[in-house]
């Protein structure tokens, strides 16, 4: 029997969901406006050192709790990229120093790169050794290696630099890589904890088939553990960027200084009563922003491989 509708009679509508919206509590607000805060506190050095590095160096003076730019201009970023002349620098409170920003780039790039490679290859094949393979030992070796996470990196810098000084690679990239590339243990322990929740059915399979261990490692275990990978190799890099005292020890020659020292040298170099500060900032603004860019970038990657290799 079919079923009709009156005319002029409209079906019945469905009442709509109702969004499940959360009430803004106290607590929630108080949240929010923490939030808010630290955010600002984060942020605002980096607004200052941009602030800084937009103003007339000798009108910083005159105004020295301005909150925009004294004097506006692009000055400070023309001498660093060595784009003013010597004139021209003085003339807005330079010293009429320069930086090779393009050298202590690329000394950064390969002090940082090739670094960042070999840790992240000896510390994969480390982890890799210590969570699928089974040996004697295993766990007492691991954690004797992880006790070097309670070691402050600053006690190893006098036994490395007699290390290298004896070996005759002071002021060479061999020096300056090798003592921090050959074993780091948040790396090692890092991509450990995640190879340890790796399946071993495809590994199993891989045995079967007749692959030895170093066939897995480089065909399968490398490609499943490609996230926690790029994780640590962005922080490796990273630390490899910002790093100051080791080379500060190993060279004093400009072929290999990367750009942590080359700012250094910058400060030092005014003959002035006070430094160019705003050379100085613009500098540190684009030595930060190859770094500032890659974390924009993969920041979210960090935050989940992290949490992704059990470390909480």
């Amino acid at each position: 029997m079919a079923v009709t509708l009156a005319p002029g009679r409209a079906a019945t509508a469905r009442p709509r969901p109702r969004k499940n919206r959360r009430s803004l509590s106290p607590g929630r607000i108080v949240a929010w406006i923490y939030l808010g805060i630290v955010v600002l506190i984060t942020l605002f050095p980096f607004y200052w050192i941009l602030r800084t590095a937009l103003s007339n160096n000798y009108k910083l003076s005159t105004h020295p709790s301005s909150p925009l730019p004294v004097g506006f201009t692009w000055g400070a970023f023309e001498r660093v990229l060595g784009i003013a002349t010597t004139a021209e620098a003085q003339a807005q409170g330079g010293s009429g120093a320069t930086i090779n920003i393009a050298l202590y780039l690329r000394n950064s790039l390969i002090y940082a790169s090739v670094q960042t490679v070999l840790i992240v290859l000896f510390a994969s094949a480390g982890a890799y050794a210590f969570s699928r393979l089974h040996w004697r030992g295993r766990n007492l070796v691991f954690n004797i290696l992880i006790t070097a996470l309670m070691v402050p990196s600053v006690f190893t810098l006098l036994p490395n630099f007699v290390f290298v000084k004896d070996l005759g690679l002071t002021n060479t990239f061999a020096g300056l890589i090798l003592p921090g590339a050959l074993f780091q243990a948040f790396t090692l322990f890092f991509l450990r904890q995640f190879m340890l929740g790796l399946s071993n059915e495809v590994e199993e399979a891989a045995i079967l088939d007749g692959a030895g261990p170093l066939r897995i490692f480089f065909r399968i275990v490398l490609p499943m553990s490609s996230a926690p990978i790029a994780t640590v190799s962005l922080l490796m890099f990273v630390n490899a960027w910002n790093d100051y005292f080791w080379p500060l020890l190993i060279t004093n020659s400009q072929d290999v200084e990367p750009l942590t020292l080359a700012l250094g040298v910058f400060k030092q170099s005014s003959p002035q009563a006070a430094p160019d500060w705003a050379g100085l900032m613009a500098a540190a603004l684009v030595a930060a922003l190859p770094m500032l860019l890659l974390f924009v970038a993969f920041g979210k990657r960090i935050v989940n491989s992290i949490g992704f290799s059990g470390l909480k």
